[in-house]
């Protein structure tokens, strides 16, 4: 019996009874398994699709679906695909709000990379639309007098570490591309829940309680989250007047009113004049601003290929890698309870993340072994290394097939979580997935017309060489910085059959590919998957979820010779399956999204 989830509507999924217990329950900004909203007044739908989450099930639809952080995003989304928008259409819709009642994650003046499959020409895409070095910046931006790097918040908080955002003119490069709707139209909701106002969630509020300090650091911003001295609480109605006013203005004259003009003039009179850490964003910068078309980077798993965002980001190549050692092994057999299935995900991720540190950066500015790093053969020889039943006692970057005979230093750049992802499917068979992100929770803290403005050059290397060899991921002007976000659609056979992605830094990686190794391997929903308690290893030492079933590997792990620590992993995975037979889709309980199709 398949189950539909229409606007609007009540769904015999979910009684009365657990719609209440859903909406009683709080989210702090720490990822926990049943995260939701406090008593904040959803849709009837979200809060059967709130129910369906948390009790494991998924979300099913015939047509279209969306699956993104938040519900008030969520439907935007779903209006646009039901008046028989595109999964780019829709994606603007649901990004301009997220950047209205997600702010600390994404917004306008952050960055985000696509990936898209077209239906109509079965070709497969994406969009870089990652934040550019302002052209005044120099490898030593992040570093004292003395030539040391700075701590990460003496470089985060304030002008000094904004990039140029990419955000707007990826949205506007969707449409153009890929879009159906009427643009102007696609920026109905945000803008009238701006001026409306909206309930702030517990998440927000939690975010802003945890950063009241460095958000009271700046006037605009504290007046916005800390109104009279105080951070907002949930359920607070507030409204954001400037947020409405820039985007009626992209509404009628498209991202030129962003890039150029009095917003462009706003954004680098903040950056610049930032007390205590001001930057060197210009104007120039903004108007130069594009983004850049690339092919996706694809690597094979079983029947699958994994297909997502090449450089700047080292999302898919590290999950491609990641999946394509793995492909050795049977994890199948070994099934997910096993320590030793997360024996070989845990090493192969330190294999990978080697790799990483060594080689990869924005391509446009360094040489890169793209395509040895996810050849067959290389992975082939690379999964070796994971013989044996105790951990690497050490791993070190190996030899792709390289096209160039450079020598790289090891990276030593810092990247935390704080990011979004949506997963799109429309009722032309479109799909999209993307992840969209203003870095650190909040970004650097500097508030202008509405939004907040990225931190995003922080994710650069605060090193340019290390004992003389200089470093890929180091600052240069124009330069794009390493990231590890990893939107991704999954093909086998030419078509896509999954649309997935995570925020959570560094994580991110680790978080997609075992929830596709769950998903292909361990025959788990999708649901199921993104569910998944969490064990991620990058540098040696094994982070397991805290207060999930994931403890239980401790003991294993340690005598394999692991160093274990247990944590908060708060994901934010959203997932789209497409089957024969419809959409399957997932939104991960431990944050505040869900998932809507018809």
């Amino acid at each position: 019996m398949r189950t539909y989830f229409w606007t609007g509507a009540i769904l015999a999924l979910a009684s009365a009874a657990s719609a209440q217990q859903a909406a009683d329950a709080v989210a702090p900004e720490a990822g926990t398994i049943g995260a939701e909203f406090a008593g904040l007044a959803l849709s009837d739908v979200a809060s059967a699709s709130l129910a369906a989450r948390n009790a494991g099930e998924v979300v099913l639809a015939d047509d279209w679906m969306v699956a993104a952080a938040n519900p008030l995003a969520v439907e935007a989304g779903a209006r646009i695909l039901r008046d028989g928008g595109t999964a780019a259409d829709a994606m603007i819709a649901v990004q301009t709000v997220l950047g209205l009642v997600e702010p600390q994650s994404s917004g306008l003046g952050g960055g985000a990379f696509l990936v898209y499959y077209d239906a109509s020409t079965g070709a497969l895409s994406t969009l870089d639309g990652r934040e550019t070095a302002p052209l005044a910046a120099t490898p030593r931006l992040f570093q004292d007098q003395n030539g040391e790097p700075l701590g990460f918040y003496d470089a985060v908080v304030g002008g000094r570490s904004v990039g140029t955002p990419g955000t707007p003119a990826l949205l506007e490069e969707a449409h153009r591309k890929w879009g159906k709707a009427n643009w102007g139209g696609l920026f109905t909701d945000a803008i009238r829940l701006a001026e409306l106002g909206f309930a702030v969630s517990p998440r927000m509020a939690g975010s802003i309680a945890n950063d009241a300090e460095r958000l009271g650091r700046f006037p605009a911003t504290a007046d916005y989250f800390l109104p009279e001295g105080k951070p907002l609480e949930a359920g607070t109605v507030i409204t954001n007047q400037p947020y409405a006013d820039v985007l009626r203005a992209m509404a009628f004259e498209g991202t030129s009113a962003f890039y150029t003009g009095p917003v462009a003039a706003d954004i680098v009179r903040t950056v610049q004049n930032a007390a205590g850490n001001p930057g060197v964003l210009s104007e120039v910068d903004l108007a130069l601003y594009q983004v850049k078309e690339r092919p996706a980077v694809c690597a094979n798993y079983r029947a699958f290929e994994a297909c997502g965002m090449g450089p700047p980001s080292s999302g898919a190549l590290t999950v491609g890698q990641i999946l394509g050692m793995l492909g050795q092994y049977d994890l199948a057999a070994l099934g997910a309870e096993s320590p030793e299935s997360w024996r070989l995900i845990g090493d192969a991720s330190r294999l990978a993340f080697a790799d990483r540190g060594r080689y990869m950066a924005d391509s446009d500015y360094v040489p890169m072994p793209t395509k040895g790093l996810v050849a067959d053969d290389y992975l082939a020889k690379r999964a070796k290394l994971l013989e044996g039943d105790k951990a690497l006692e050490g791993v070190a970057p190996g030899h792709p097939a390289f096209d160039h005979a450079l020598n790289w230093a090891d990276d030593e750049s810092i990247e935390f979580p704080s990011t979004s992802h949506i997963s799109i499917v429309d009722q032309y068979g479109n799909v999209l997935s993307m992840t969209t992100t203003i870095e650190n929770g909040f970004g650097s803290r500097l508030m202008t017309n509405g939004f907040l403005l990225n931190n995003e050059l922080t994710d650069f290397s605060f090193r340019s060489h290390s004992d003389g060899v200089p470093i890929a991921n180091r600052l240069e002007p124009g330069k794009r910085p390493r990231s590890s976000m990893a939107p991704t659609i999954v093909m086998q056979d030419g078509k896509p059959v999954l649309a997935i992605g995570s925020p959570g830094g560094s994580r991110i990686i680790g978080y997609v590919a075992t929830a596709i190794v769950a998903w292909a391997d361990w025959g788990m929903t999708v649901q199921e998957a993104v569910s998944l308690p969490h064990a991620v290893n990058r540098f040696g030492t094994y982070d397991l979820e805290e207060g999930t079933e994931a403890e239980a590997l401790g003991d294993a792990l340690t005598a394999m010779g692991y160093e274990v620590n247990l944590r908060d992993l708060n994901s934010g995975l959203h997932a789209i399956e497409i089957t024969t037979d419809g959409l399957e889709g997932a939104a991960d309980p431990r944050r505040e999204g869900i998932a809507l199709g018809q």
